[in-house]
């Protein structure tokens, strides 16, 4: 995807994100939102940075980069979402295009990327960009909601209640 894609990516996902985790629609709400918006959009824009050096879609387009982002809330408290940025980066570039990213670069310039992508210029893409979103959003609400639940149940399986 291009800036536009990831850009509307990032301000999409962070409105259902704060929506998500602070869905009293007040003004806690925004301020989640706002919070989260800016760190995600700068990860989501950081990948892009190779394209004025090194090799686009592989120097900053792998896994070594979004482990390195995992690190930054333990160093950085207020660039806590940064690494969602990053992460929803490589899963908009390689679900939603054709070409993908070589997810394990250095070690192999393999590009991988799934079927239904369509290419950068397509009028496709942002619809494309919006069904990607909305796949995320409903994993993270997952995530947030089911997961815990997952955990409650074992606790309760394993002392028998």
């Amino acid at each position: 995807m291009n800036k536009r894609g990831h850009v509307l990516n990032a301000v999409l996902l962070s409105v259902g994100l704060g929506l998500l985790l602070e869905p009293s629609l007040d003004l806690k709400t925004l301020e989640t939102i706002v919070a989260i918006t800016i760190p995600v959009t700068l990860g989501a824009l950081f990948p892009d940075v190779d394209t004025d050096f090194g090799r686009h879609r592989k120097t900053l387009h792998n896994l070594p980069v979004l482990v390195a982002f995992l690190a930054f809330p333990y160093y950085f408290e207020n660039l806590q979402y940064v690494w969602i940025g990053v992460l929803t980066h490589f899963v908009l570039d390689v679900a939603g295009s054709r070409r993908g990213i070589a997810l394990f670069y250095p070690l192999s310039p393999t590009e991988y990327n799934l079927p239904f992508g369509v290419p950068v210029s397509s009028s496709k893409a942002d619809l494309v960009t919006v069904l990607v979103t909305a796949g995320e959003i409903l994993i993270a609400a997952a995530i947030i909601y089911e997961v815990p639940q997952w955990g409650f149940e074992m606790s309760r399986q394993a002392i028998g209640i």
